[in-house]
């Protein structure tokens, strides 16, 4: 046991029959209790970082905790980008955390048949012809700045 979770007897909450829940975390079984995201079955098996930023190998674990952040990124069952503290932990499945030697996915080669990427220049002036997206507030006049008199 750690500190992060504690023994049913000494819970003050009074909770006692959880069902624990096995993971695979890169290899190593872990366990957790039935309902906990797999950030908590990490956090409860002293796992407080499990991804590196790409651009200074930072360490990133739990942040935020309710999905906003991305920092607790982890690889679920094959599906990569998952995030951990909005994920339930369910028996048997398989998480990879990013080791800290990965190559930032950033820097990943295009494969030679990629299309290269449109000049912007054709977009801006579709969007300024757009009648949907006005210059200016309804009822202003470009003379002078205010509501038109009607």
């Amino acid at each position: 046991m750690t500190a992060r979770m504690l023994p049913a007897e000494a819970d003050g909450i009074g909770r006692g029959h959880e069902r624990p829940v096995r993971i695979v975390v890169d290899g190593e079984e872990v366990v957790g209790t039935l309902g906990q995201s797999v950030a908590g079955v990490l956090l409860a098996n002293d796992r407080i970082a499990w991804r590196t930023t790409a651009r200074d190998g930072s360490p990133r674990g739990l942040f935020c905790g309710i999905g906003v952040c991305f920092d607790c990124l982890v690889e679920v069952d094959g599906v990569p980008d998952v995030r951990a503290c909005q994920r339930r932990a369910r028996e048997g499945a398989r998480v990879r955390t990013t080791p800290a030697d990965a190559e930032p996915p950033g820097d990943a080669e295009l494969p030679a048949d990629a299309e290269p990427l449109a000049d912007a220049e054709p977009l801006a002036a579709a969007a300024s012809e757009c009648p949907n997206v006005p210059d200016a507030p309804a009822g202003a006049t470009e003379e002078s700045g205010t509501e038109a008199s009607s």
